[in-house]
């Protein structure tokens, strides 16, 4: 079954929205320049409302690896997405600090990014169109089958997640401003989009 990561939760009623939906996944960003940055604090606070069943994301862009592994091994989250231009040197220096997942996000404009993602050492990689939540998406005729679980997220909402998940078989769909109002997140919106990708037929599922 396909998964689904609902990005970018800053409030308590995002954590209750969630907890109704049951994504497989919900993610914090860290980086300080994104307009849904949460700090560490109330990343913590918020996920103490979140069912324990659901796992939460840290998003990061260049963030010191040391600090990306204490939010990590407190679990504050679950899982760490590098967003910026971390390399792999840094995900061998995280991983010498931490045995949570990691997860890379790569932006796809050519082959060769695809190429990329398909050699990175994390433990998943994300397809994006850019540097995240700009709700544009990228050209998908780029994408193949790239031989590992990866997530597709840019551009995607309740009008086009169903066909997404049809026709690439992603290993989990990432959505941000697909499902927003104004900049926060839309509890109807939410419901749409998990809708839409439950919506899909087993047999079309990968």
């Amino acid at each position: 079954m396909t998964k689904i990561k609902l990005c970018g939760m800053t409030r308590p009623c995002d954590m209750e929205a969630a907890n109704r939906l049951q994504p497989e996944y919900i993610g914090f960003v860290f980086a300080k320049k994104s307009r849904r940055y949460v700090s560490p604090e109330r990343a913590a606070e918020l996920k103490a409302l979140l069912d324990p069943a659901i796992r939460a994301v840290g998003v990061f862009v260049q963030e010191p690896p040391d600090q990306v592994a204490a939010l990590l091994n407190t679990g504050v989250i679950d899982l760490a997405q590098l967003h910026g231009d971390e390399d792999e040197a840094y995900i061998q220096t995280l991983r010498g600090m931490t045995d949570k997942p990691i997860i890379q996000a790569f932006r796809i404009d050519s082959e060769a990014d695809i190429a990329a993602a398909r050699a990175s050492s994390a433990d998943l990689v994300l397809l994006d169109s850019g540097a995240g939540g700009t709700g544009t998406t990228f050209d998908w005729t780029l994408l193949r089958d790239i031989g590992r679980d990866w997530f597709l997220a840019g551009g995607l909402g309740a009008d086009n997640a169903a066909q997404a998940v049809s026709r690439f078989h992603p290993y989990g769909v990432d959505v941000s401003s697909g499902i927003e109002t104004d900049g926060l997140k839309d509890e109807n919106k939410m419901t749409a989009f998990v809708r839409a990708v439950r919506s899909v037929p087993e047999g079309d599922r990968p």
